[in-house]
């Protein structure tokens, strides 16, 4: 499916990180392990699926105010000094040289302030015209799939050569509820790796009776507010009730912004690199000639 591949770049090289050994280094010792991962993990994606259109999406922000002001408790678990992600050193190290690669590559590397790299994949996937795929490790963005489009997301689980397709008919055979209904699914069950609560009480088997019984999570609170008690999963009406506030707050969190302020970069899959001799600089310096040609041979295929 040519198109258009939105790459979760996080997602990606902390993947990368965790599965390269750390025993990959340049030349002067420096850690590369997170950047050769990512890189081969591109070439992969590039060759297997021939996008016409690559965007490497970033967290300009992996906090946002308007979602820690919403629910406070979002992410809190992660910070680390400073306010910052806590990331571990030896990856944190090599994030600048992963962003100078894709710059000399001609990829485009976006991020926009205040927002997180799913965030502007959202708003990628919703002005897209064409096919969109989104590559990605989280969760959270089964949200954006939507046959229609047609948007799907290509999950990392179980590696970059073994995807697995995410479309709305794998989201209603895995969890039981409508394609497009996984934010809402979200929102009832809670992800605790976010410092997203939930509904206290509702776990994942109740919160898809809710969404398929109502339709979306709009439908469940309107039978709420109405005191609707047929279609109510046994004790959980009470639990709704009790976790109004943060049901009237938690789709601010889950739901990915589609509104995003884009910059105008061209996102077209380069054939060729924009820099080739920073890109010589670069492979020469960390040790990166493999994984680079790969990706170069990719890219002009």
């Amino acid at each position: 499916m040519a198109g258009l591949m939105l790459l979760d770049t996080p997602s990606l090289y902390f993947r990368a990180f965790y599965g390269v050994p750390e025993s990959l280094t340049a030349p002067d010792g420096t850690p590369v392990n997170a950047v050769r991962g990512l890189i081969d993990m591109t070439a992969t994606l590039v060759r297997a699926h021939a996008p016409d259109e690559l965007v490497a999406c970033m967290d300009a922000d992996w906090r946002p105010a308007f979602r820690v002001a919403a629910i406070p408790s979002y992410k809190a678990h992660r910070l680390g000094d400073g306010g910052r992600e806590q990331v571990p050193e030896a990856l944190e190290a090599q994030l600048p040289v992963i962003e100078e690669v894709l710059d000399a590559v001609g990829i485009a590397r976006v991020g926009v302030p205040g927002y997180e790299a799913d965030d502007v994949i959202g708003t990628y996937a919703a002005r897209a015209t064409g096919p969109v795929d989104v590559v990605t490790g989280d969760r959270d963005l089964f949200q954006l799939v939507d046959d229609a489009r047609p948007c799907r997301v290509l999950y990392t689980v179980r590696g970059i050569r073994n995807l697995q397709v995410v479309d709305e008919a794998y989201i209603t055979a895995k969890f039981g509820i409508p394609g497009r209904g996984y934010a809402d699914f979200a929102v009832l069950r809670g992800d605790p790796s976010d410092g997203l609560p939930g509904v206290p009480g509702v776990g994942e088997k109740t919160a898809a009776a809710l969404i398929t019984r109502f339709g979306s999570l709009r439908g469940v609170l309107e039978a709420l507010d109405a005191g609707a008690g047929e279609g109510f999963p046994a004790g959980s009406r009470a639990r709704l009730a009790a976790a109004r506030d943060y049901l009237d707050v938690a789709p601010a969190v889950v739901n990915v912004a589609r509104d995003v302020p884009l910059p105008d970069v061209d996102v077209a899959r380069p054939r060729k690199p924009r820099d080739p001799e920073r890109l010589v600089a670069l492979a020469d310096r960390y040790g990166l000639d493999g994984p680079l040609n790969r990706l170069l041979a990719a890219l002009a295929r």
